[in-house]
């Protein structure tokens, strides 16, 4: 992430918010691109299959690891790349009728969930809606509290959930479409866009207030 992002983040969480990434990716992969998980009070990882506390460090993993002749199968039938995380399974999208054949012939209770050019491949009911769920559970917070930011199909569901959900510049029109807002700026741009929005709008209310507190209105 860029350190204006990073900033960005630092001040939001500063502000009494609870920040959490909700992300496709694993865990381990997670920590190398934005330079550790601490900046984060969760992590739901894998697209909605892991949760991740930063301050205990505890991992909660919400759905089954894919079986391992499936995943023997995929790789005999030339399914390259093919990341497998604890419970998520990820390729591209050339592979995906692969992908969907060997579900099949499987007969396993398996679904794909597609992030722009990613394939990935879970236990169906499983998605970023259902483990954001378990997180706002431990918060005791409503979704409608939820101010959820995303760009891309995966992102549909925990956009739905989320009480006022934000797409950046470069979303998928889909995304953008149920959206109540739409930054100007592009990916981690967009993010950071988007807290400062939200702490002006902070400071505009405290001010508000003083004024009335100052000048109260008269009977």
């Amino acid at each position: 992430m860029a350190d204006s992002v990073v900033a960005a983040l630092t001040r939001l969480r500063a502000s009494g918010r609870h920040v959490i990434v909700v992300t496709g990716r694993q865990l381990e992969d997670l920590g190398s691109v934005c330079g550790g998980l601490d900046r984060f009070d969760y992590v739901v990882a894998e697209n909605g299959a892991l949760v991740y506390e930063s301050r205990t460090r505890e991992i909660t993993l919400l759905a089954e690891p894919p079986p391992k002749q499936f995943v023997l199968a995929l790789r005999s039938r030339g399914v390259h790349p093919l990341a497998v995380g604890r419970a998520i399974l990820a390729t591209q999208r050339p592979h995906q009728t692969k992908v969907e054949q060997a579900i099949r012939e499987f007969g396993l209770k398996l679904q794909i969930i597609l992030n722009k050019g990613a394939v990935m491949v879970l236990p169906v009911g499983v998605n970023k809606a259902t483990g954001m769920m378990q997180v706002l559970g431990r918060l005791g917070i409503s979704a409608d509290e939820v101010v959820g930011v995303g760009d891309a199909e995966n992102d549909d569901a925990f956009l739905r959930l989320s009480g006022y959900p934000v797409a950046v510049a470069n979303a998928l029109d889909s995304i953008k479409s149920i959206a109540a807002f739409v930054t100007a700026g592009e990916a981690g741009e967009g993010v950071r866009e988007l807290i400062d929005v939200l702490l002006a709008r902070d400071s505009e209310t405290v001010n508000a207030e003083r004024i009335d507190s100052a000048y109260p209105k008269s009977g």
